[in-house]
């Protein structure tokens, strides 16, 4: 199968996906929390940013290497943290972090991923970040953060926007449990995809959150209680200050709209904001991501690294936020799409489609460096 042919888009690997694994499985990673509305917002405004296209330009080649926190990337976007990873397709964790060290991209994982760090760990290479949630107590954080540096990951992703789990309809309606329940409804949806059954069956690990359960009594624990509600812990501006003082690689503030949030950020240490709204999944009555992020980029300086996410579903949203004031993309649900629609295939050929559908773009408006993109914005009226 030819798979620019038959899934050219972001879309065709979601409905692929769809197809291949559980009911559970695909909402939890599909949905956002109320009406949605989040997602609509995030995608009607990244559509309203335009470019003027150039002509009679010649023959361009785009440049899309990209350094970031002092490391050089052959592309401008990465592989966004996502929860629970490993449940989208058995061994997504590890397939995701080798196709990051192939294609030289950054890889994110999770500390709520069904992959510990230790798994992953062979596959980093130099490319490796960690996301880290808050947790409640300083000294479990402080047991932590040595057991993420020793098992190779340079970078911490401190998640903020996330002070209490959102409740996500459609996830609840698909009655996910962490680990899956066994009851006749659960088993019944597995059995309709028995391929994604026979995937983790020949991983042999059941879905969990692997980092956080080594830290969690299992003995009186409710079986179906996930890790991250016991030991989750609400962010203030102590916790940044505080593990900033606890972590000697580089720190980077995901969750962030508010300018003057991330210029106190940055006077904090972070070395780097991700401009974000958690795709819709914690809010939906905020506003758009990429309307925030020029107006982060005038409060932080032209020198603070931004990265983006939120509603990229085309190579040319990822040219969007650059020329909005991003340093960075970073890409989520898709690249979950991609694995669970075709393993470590569909993670190549969605770095493809997101390539090739960036350098198309630039080729229209007759431009060959990344940086040069903010010029071809068609002004506000």
């Amino acid at each position: 199968m030819d798979l620019d042919l038959s899934h050219p888009s972001i879309e065709d690997l979601r409905r692929a996906a769809q197809k291949r694994i559980p009911k559970f499985a695909f909402e939890y990673l599909d949905s956002a929390t109320g009406r949605e509305l989040g997602l609509k917002v995030n995608r009607d405004a990244l559509d309203a940013v335009g470019f003027m296209p150039s002509v009679l330009c010649g023959r361009t080649k785009a440049n899309l290497q990209t350094n970031l926190l002092g490391q050089c990337y052959d592309l401008p976007f990465g592989i966004a943290p996502v929860g629970m990873s490993g449940l989208m397709w058995a061994g997504a964790e590890r397939m995701l972090a080798q196709a990051a060290v192939a294609h030289n991209i950054p890889f994110s994982l999770s500390s709520v991923a069904v992959a510990s760090p230790e798994d992953v760990s062979p596959y980093i290479g130099q490319n490796g970040w960690f996301q880290h949630y808050p947790v409640n107590s300083a000294d479990l954080r402080r047991k932590m953060l040595p057991r993420i540096k020793a098992a190779g990951f340079h970078t911490l992703i401190i998640t903020v926007d996330v002070p209490e789990e959102s409740r996500r309809e459609r996830q609840r309606r698909a009655n996910l449990t962490v680990p899956p329940k066994t009851d006749l409804r659960t088993l019944t949806e597995m059995a309709a995809r028995p391929t994604w059954c026979l995937a983790h069956l020949r991983e042999g690990i059941i879905p969990r959150m692997r980092f956080f359960d080594d830290y969690v009594p299992q003995r009186g624990r409710e079986s179906f209680t996930h890790a991250g509600a016991l030991i989750r812990g609400i962010p203030d501006w102590r916790y940044l200050q505080e593990l900033r003082g606890e972590w000697d690689g580089h720190l980077i503030v995901k969750g962030v709209l508010r300018p003057e949030d991330a210029q106190r950020m940055v006077d904090l240490g972070a070395d780097c904001i991700w401009v974000s709204n958690h795709s819709g999944r914690q809010f939906e009555a905020g506003p758009a991501v990429i309307d925030q992020l020029p107006k982060i980029r005038e409060a932080v300086g032209p020198d603070v690294p931004l990265i983006y996410d939120s509603g990229i579903a085309w190579g040319l949203d990822i040219m969007r936020a650059l020329a909005k004031g991003a340093n960075f993309v970073m890409v989520g649900r898709a690249f979950q799409y991609a694995v669970a629609a075709f393993g470590a295939k569909g993670i190549d050929h969605l770095v493809h489609v997101l390539k090739a559908d960036v350098a198309a773009n630039m080729s229209q408006l007759g431009v060959e460096q990344l940086g040069q993109l903010s010029q071809y914005l068609l002004k506000d009226k």
